[in-house]
């Protein structure tokens, strides 16, 4: 796939995604909170989309700022993010996390990706959809989906999603930055899936390489 066909390709898919469950960190892009979109990204990892879903809005129900939230006990954290993946794990990061961002930022998020990716918990997929959603800024955000998706199209050739990300930065036309994750996200958790991709229905199949791709329907 080149860029060329790309146009066309999102275009597509932009429709396609419509009838579809938007992913629940499309939800967070109304919050424009930088520490809100922070937070939800941590609480994600491994972890289904109405699990996040509930979990943060219990969390901010209990504390929805760095010094409430760390003014919290970790069992209270636990507690309140519980059943997400690791929620030990995730409490006890959001609180070295408040904890720095009051001790070195003034309790707000910073604003660039060196400075997100210095943060506890932070990779770079967190840091890039923090820019994106948190600050309207300019990032690519690479999570398994984009990852396996722009290898499995011929877009890129690259072994782990960090190699995506650099690959697309140099290739991604920038107006297509932001909306990438968003877009296929959800066109792979409902069409283009890891296992046996519904092919078939696909309206981007032309397009597509199928690069890695054995069984599908």
């Amino acid at each position: 796939m080149n860029n060329d066909h790309l146009l066309g390709a999102l275009r597509r898919i932009r429709k396609a995604v419509k009838k579809w469950r938007p992913p629940a960190l499309g939800g967070i892009s109304r919050k424009r909170n930088p520490f809100k979109v922070l937070v939800d990204c941590i609480l994600s990892l491994r972890t289904r989309d109405e699990v996040t879903e509930a979990a943060s809005e219990g969390l901010y129900w209990l504390a929805d700022t760095p010094r409430k939230l760390l003014a919290q006990s970790t069992a209270s954290i636990e507690k309140a993010i519980y059943p997400v993946a690791f929620y030990r794990n995730k409490a006890r990061t959001l609180k070295e996390l408040c904890h720095t961002l009051i001790q070195q930022h003034g309790g707000k998020v910073p604003d660039t990706l060196e400075e997100l990716l210095k943060l506890k918990g932070v990779g770079r997929k967190t840091a890039n959809l923090t820019m994106i959603l948190g600050f309207k800024g300019m990032g690519i955000c690479v999570d398994t989906h984009v990852h396996r998706i722009a290898n499995r199209w011929g877009y890129v050739k690259t072994q782990t999603p960090d190699e995506t990300e650099m690959a697309l930065r140099k290739k991604l036309p920038k107006k297509y930055w932001r909306e990438i994750n968003t877009l296929l996200v959800s066109f792979g958790q409902n069409l283009c899936k890891p296992v046996s991709p519904h092919c078939s229905e696909c309206p981007i199949s032309e397009f597509c390489k199928k690069s890695g791709v054995g069984k599908y329907r």
